[in-house]
């Protein structure tokens, strides 16, 4: 039986990646899901590829102006939503000396500050008894060479999330945070690597995994259909690592 019949979602930077994985994986469980990218292009790919049950919105997670219609949408289409996922992120490896104000405020404004207005704006829409899953990394709490503004942007959705726990349990409103490890997907090339270099990158990080290999985005995606069904309804305020134990070593 599908888990999430019914059901209608907001998955943020859902055009590819991990967020397109769970995007698939929520309409094949059954649910309705708005999708919320910045490139017109690739939300237009993404729905067309996800099909009738998906919605695209094209709009940058770091101007609060998004969040708003992303609210009025599911409004006015929907009547409400019942799962929002926090995904979009930004990554930018540098050395703590490299570091520009500019490129702070990026990694701040896509990871953190769009996580907590997202949620903030569509609370109201939110159904009770619904769900929240804010994308994190296990860069939160692993020392990454080059992470510290990364790590320190997804440390602040993991506070985020506890207080929102608490927060939001009167409405019956589970809070939770997806926490990927290295995973196979294109943001691997937008991190600056040559596409000629790629397998060796690759290559390289998985030797360091406990189980030899990158994670696949759709191991990222069933997990986040468990945090977001009824198979997790006595589970709020955790974080949930799918990072094939390499936060162990």
């Amino acid at each position: 039986m599908k888990k999430l019949i019914d059901k209608v979602a907001v998955v943020t930077g859902g055009n590819s990646g991990i967020g397109l994985a769970i995007a698939r994986a929520f309409i094949a469980e059954g649910a309705t899901v708005v999708v919320v990218g910045r490139r017109a292009e690739a939300v237009d790919a993404a729905t067309a590829d996800l099909g009738p049950r998906a919605v695209g919105l094209v709009g940058d997670v770091a101007d609060l102006a998004t969040h708003d219609r992303v609210a009025a949408l599911v409004r006015q289409r929907f009547g409400g939503a019942d799962i929002y996922v926090a995904n979009a992120g930004v990554n930018l490896i540098q050395a703590t000396p490299d570091v520009t104000p500019g490129d702070y405020d990026a990694q701040f404004l896509t990871n953190a500050r769009a996580a907590f207005f997202g949620v903030q704006r569509i609370m109201p829409v939110l159904r009770d008894g619904g769900a929240v899953i804010l994308t994190s990394s296990i860069a939160a709490r692993k020392v990454l060479d080059g992470h510290a503004v990364y790590a320190g942007s997804k440390a602040a959705i993991e506070a985020f999330a506890r207080n929102w726990a608490l927060e939001l349990k009167d409405r019956r409103i589970r809070v939770n945070v997806l926490s990927p490890g290295p995973t196979a997907t294109p943001i691997l090339a937008k991190l600056g690597v040559p596409a000629t270099d790629l397998p060796g990158f690759e290559a390289q990080v998985a030797g360091l995994m406990p189980f030899g290999r990158l994670a696949e985005a759709d191991e990222l995606a069933r997990a986040a259909v468990f945090l977001a069904s009824a198979d997790a309804g006595f589970v709020t305020g955790v974080n949930l690592a799918v990072d094939g134990g390499v936060s162990l070593v």
